[in-house]
């Protein structure tokens, strides 16, 4: 099997490959902290050995719980926030047809409290088999289990209590909070989000593999990828040979030059949520103590006809990641047309993806051009083992990159901030004084 591959070449016009460089003997320190744990946030480590330590049985496990779903459901909704539900939709997104939905269908809840987009999940649901995959460490998240509280109901009514119970899977703490009570008390299957492994790590354990499972995908394929790109990273890997290494040391360069936005770009438009899980994984580990490169994201060659033109011509802070894949999974041919009204007759008989490709290529050199450096990062094909090492080398990365900038990047101290007043305005027990306090604001 290949590997994905990074190339920071278009980077070399703004900084120096011995400036990268100098970064080796500090993150040789950082990868080492990060294995013996002696670093910041070191509590929240699991995710680092992970792909390597799943056992037979928890595949077993979790292949045996989703051919259950599968069976017994059309539809399954998978209800989580953030990364109890990012990464499954990442992976899902990249690999199912763009236009004709897995079987069982997967949808998602509880990543938004919209009583719009509720109530149409629900009138969706009511002539349908479906389930449920409610990921929630505690169980309490708002928005989470807000949408369980409604799904959970409907789905006692349309099918009983007790059939309900085999048809929904908590995926939630070892032995605490309100999910794993409740687990308990209805006789739900479970699956055990780790303690020492954080939301947006998550991946690759249950709360990211059932789902991927459900939809019929080969998540053993998605763990090789991921244990393949573990060990490319690994501590005793050469700088020049380490991907994860390479990047983080060229992203922070980067930033100490003043280039504070990373925009994480994809030619495929099966990409958008990994975009969309990278962001939460950076954003939520890297932007803190006023520090932190804010992450964005676009689709293209879509968004260059809205945002292409302040990537090209605006305030020059920022870089480009650039998601390709070498090897498209079909292929189209572009036909002739003997009146070629819209000029493309010059295209004919070529492929599509080789149109694509030079839209990528001519769109890095001019944003080149215009002072925009570009990292690249390409996978050989869009499946699930290439799609692991990705999942993979972002996480690593992430882990080198925080300890660079300085900052823990394993907790999110900031994400408390909107709940606390949310709680306050709502008359939530226990915070009488603060909805005092932020009524008097109003």
């Amino acid at each position: 099997m290949q590997n994905i591959s990074i190339s920071i070449d278009k980077t070399l016009d703004f900084i120096s490959k011995e400036s990268v460089f100098s970064y080796e003997q500090r993150i040789k320190e950082l990868s080492h902290s990060l294995e013996t744990g002696t670093g910041a946030g070191n509590d929240f480590l699991g995710w680092l050995h992970l792909p390597g330590s799943i056992s037979e049985a928890e595949f077993a496990d979790i292949e045996a719980t989703a051919k259950t779903l599968r069976e017994k459901c059309e539809v399954v909704v998978v209800a989580g926030i953030g990364g109890s539900y990012l990464g499954a939709r990442a992976v899902i997104e990249s690999l199912a047809n763009s236009f004709e939905a897995t079987t069982p269908r997967i949808v998602y809840a509880g990543n938004n409290i919209g009583e719009d987009y509720l109530a149409e999940l629900t009138e969706y649901l009511a002539d349908k088999q479906f389930g449920i995959i409610n990921i929630s460490k505690s169980g309490t998240t708002t928005e989470t289990a807000l949408a369980f509280r409604l799904l959970k109901t409907q789905l006692e009514m349309q099918v009983g209590k007790a059939e309900a119970a085999l048809r929904i899977v908590a995926i939630t703490d070892a032995e605490k909070g309100a999910l794993r009570t409740l687990a308990t008390q209805e006789g739900y299957k479970t699956f055990v989000i780790p303690d020492n492994v954080g939301g947006r790590f998550s991946v690759l354990t249950p709360v990211g593999l059932l789902p991927v499972a459900v939809a019929g995908f080969d998540i053993r394929q998605l763990v090789a990828g991921a244990v393949a790109m573990e060990k490319r990273c690994g501590e005793g890997t050469p700088f020049k040979e380490n991907p994860a290494a390479v990047y983080a040391a060229t992203r922070n360069e980067l930033y100490r030059r003043g280039k504070k936005i990373e925009i994480l770009a994809n030619y495929n438009p099966k990409l958008h949520f990994v975009s969309e899980w990278w962001k939460q994984l950076y954003g939520e580990s890297e932007g803190k103590e006023g520090k932190g490169i804010f992450p964005a994201a676009v689709d293209f060659t879509t968004d260059l006809h809205s945002m292409g033109q302040w990537i090209q011509d605006g305030e020059r802070t920022i870089f480009e990641t650039v998601i390709s894949i070498a090897e498209a999974n079909k292929k189209m041919l572009i036909p002739m047309d003997s009146e070629n009204l819209d000029g493309l007759n010059f295209l004919a008989g070529k492929r599509v993806d080789e149109v694509n490709k030079m839209a990528e290529l001519g769109t890095r050199l001019a944003h080149i051009d215009g002072g925009v450096p570009n990292l690249q990062i390409e996978l050989p094909k869009l499946n699930e083992y290439y799609i692991g090492q990705l999942l993979y080398f972002f996480e690593i990365g992430c882990g080198i990159s925080g300890y660079l900038l300085g900052v823990n990047p394993f907790d999110q101290p900031g994400v408390e901030a909107y709940k606390k007043n949310m709680f306050a305005l709502l008359g939530k027990p226990g915070y009488e004084a603060e909805s005092r306090e932020i009524r008097k604001r109003l």
